[in-house]
């Protein structure tokens, strides 16, 4: 391709909930709500976390940085997306698609590495129980939450460095409602096979290595507590797990379909319904899950709300 073909398309056009013009103006308010709910929840339980000294734990800790997490991630898709329903031409300047998709894929890539690092969490928790205050301090789990973040941006960047070299010359509509891998390499007017591969293989390593450590982990978990005598005490230590485990399967799940399916089996209207799975139902989940789910979250909100009425009565 020549090169003034590089710099044709300026803008792109979101098409991906043209499908369903009658639909836009409810969905606007469906995912409004979700989007409201999923940032209430979330910063409740930072709140909560940072409030109640007895959640002061590595365990709460990832939770309140995967939540942080969580409300980044949808930031950076949810208000251009419901902004863009209302519209009759929803347009991205190509720069901000590109600083979309880097975002977007950061957090991401972030949120796959924190789930992983809790899962380990847990295993040293129950596996190694008189190891666990030496093994998980402060500073190690510092320095995973970092590790976490660094690797998931460096891994981003790298993915849209390849995307947006490519020469995109027309057309310039995506199919789909924010800046993801498949749609914009649909369009791309030439191939860069060491970039498509380099892109699947980090797509590899942060979902599919990811999602296995998860799995391994909880092999040794489920191991260590098979070997506990007494029913209460196998229930007591599964349900530690269990929030985290419902979340890290939604999670994997839906990355897995997006992500590591052949391009060839790209459709607009599947592909659309699993980006909202992913995109909100997803983050609405872990507030909802962890909240419901989790009895030291339970007791300290009940504690908050607590605080909070007596402060109103005097």
């Amino acid at each position: 391709m020549g090169h003034e073909n590089h710099s044709v398309v300026t803008e792109f056009i979101f098409i991906g909930f043209s499908s369903f013009p009658d639909l836009q103006v409810p969905l606007f308010v469906v995912f409004s709500i979700m989007y409201f709910a999923i940032l209430a929840g979330n910063i409740i339980i930072i709140m909560t976390i940072k409030c109640d000294s007895s959640l002061h734990n590595p365990m709460y800790f990832f939770l309140a940085i995967l939540s942080g997490s969580e409300i980044c991630y949808t930031i950076t898709i949810i208000p251009n997306m419901l902004v863009n329903l209302l519209r009759e031409k929803a347009t991205i300047l190509f720069i901000g698609c590109a600083v979309q998709m880097c975002l977007f894929l950061g957090f991401a890539c972030t949120d796959c590495m924190l789930l992983t690092v809790m899962g380990y969490d847990r295993y040293v928790s129950i596996c190694k129980p008189l190891h666990y205050p030496v093994l998980m301090n402060q500073r190690f789990c510092t320095k995973l939450v970092v590790f976490s973040v660094t690797t998931g941006f460096l891994f981003s960047t790298v993915e849209t460095y390849f995307i947006f070299t490519l020469p995109f010359c027309g057309p310039n509509k995506i199919n789909h409602f924010f800046c993801d891998l498949a749609p914009l390499l649909e369009l791309a007017c030439g191939r860069n096979y060491i970039g498509e591969i380099v892109i699947f293989v980090i797509c590899f390593l942060v979902v599919v290595f990811s999602f296995l450590l998860v799995i391994l982990s909880y092999l040794l978990i489920l191991n260590t507590i098979l070997k506990i005598p007494t029913a209460e005490g196998k229930r007591k230590a599964f349900s530690t797990c269990a929030s985290h485990l419902i979340v890290v399967v939604v999670h994997f799940v839906c990355a897995s379909i997006i992500y590591l399916r052949p391009q060839s089996r790209y459709t607009l209207n599947e592909d659309t319904l699993i980006s909202v799975t992913y995109t909100l139902v997803t983050p609405l989940l872990n507030p909802v899950v962890y909240t419901l789910r989790n009895k030291d979250v339970q007791v300290a909100l009940k504690k908050s709300l607590g605080r909070s009425t007596c402060i109103r009565k005097i």
